[in-house]
């Protein structure tokens, strides 16, 4: 099974998401509206927890790769 990339940015889901919440927060909708709403903000709140476990997955990566002792032998200096 391959992993599919979102098909938003990460800010681009956080900014529609932080729209989703002020229209829901703002009232005013029909329940039909309202559950609409709510079913996209939790999509959007799944693709950034996507990219979000993406890049913890890439940082903690980095840092064991960075950590790793360093296999090469050290050169000796010509004398």
């Amino acid at each position: 099974m391959t992993e599919e990339k979102p098909e938003l940015s990460y800010e681009q889901a956080r900014d529609e998401l932080t729209d989703v919440v002020r229209r829901l927060e703002a009232g005013g909708l029909t329940l039909e509206e309202s559950l609409t709403l709510w079913q996209r903000g939790e999509k959007l709140a799944g693709i950034c927890e996507e990219w979000l476990e993406g890049a913890r997955a890439r940082l903690a990566a980095a840092m064991a790769e960075r950590a790793e002792p360093t296999t090469e032998p050290a050169e000796s200096a010509p004398f």
